[in-house]
């Protein structure tokens, strides 16, 4: 009976080997899956919030033209989404309505001289917080805010005030050309120097 114990206990010991053998580790590593990411221009889109009346109504909008450097290819998104630079184009505002486009570049963007807003992302945390550096007015200010960032799919949202960035002149200057469309029902014409933005890309994956 000994004797069967034993050959019991050389055989499974062979077999813990055996299953753990270097060739079977290295056949193992081979069939890991390998992805990289793509940034992908298509699937990218910046929004911003701005306010107006006492109540704070929002109106909405984008810019028709987002340019966008950093990484092109990475096996980490997160490398490359802390990568990247954009520069946004002040003549490209769409809010869906020609005149008040018009209104928020000459009246706007004209009165604080920003013919681009440019920045960078500077940080994503662990945390799920994210700070990016925008450039307006000749004035370079860290704004945080928050992200997500699941298989590719990438979303930031932030909020700020653009008198950060000195930029009250404008405020005053549009709210006074739209004067009648700032008016509230209770009579107060107002126009919040606070603005949310929201930018959301979605990478190209691809596994080998």
């Amino acid at each position: 009976m000994k004797s069967w114990n034993a050959f019991k206990l050389l055989f499974a010991s062979s077999l813990f080997f055996v299953s753990c053998s270097p060739e079977d580790k290295a056949a193992s590593k081979e069939t890991k899956e390998s992805c990289s990411y793509t940034y992908n221009h298509a699937a990218s889109s910046i929004e911003w919030t701005a306010f107006k009346f006492n109540a704070k109504t929002p109106v909405k909008g984008t810019f028709n033209t987002l340019n966008i450097k950093g990484l092109t290819t990475s096996e980490n998104p997160k490398d490359l989404i802390k990568s990247l630079q954009f520069s946004i184009p002040t003549s490209t505002v769409e809010t869906q309505n020609p005149e008040r486009n018009g209104k928020i570049v000459t009246y706007f963007f004209g009165k604080i001289a920003t013919d681009s807003i440019t920045g960078n992302v500077v940080d994503l945390k662990d945390n799920g917080e994210a700070i990016i550096s925008i450039t307006m007015n000749k004035i370079k200010k860290d704004v945080q805010g928050t992200y997500t960032l699941n298989d590719g799919k990438f979303n930031f949202n932030a909020s700020i005030d653009v008198l950060n960035w000195q930029a009250g002149s404008g405020i005053e200057s549009l709210n006074k050309i739209c004067k009648d469309l700032h008016t509230g029902e209770d009579g107060v014409s107002k126009l919040w120097s606070e603005v949310d933005l929201s930018f959301t890309t979605s990478l190209i994956k691809e596994c080998k």
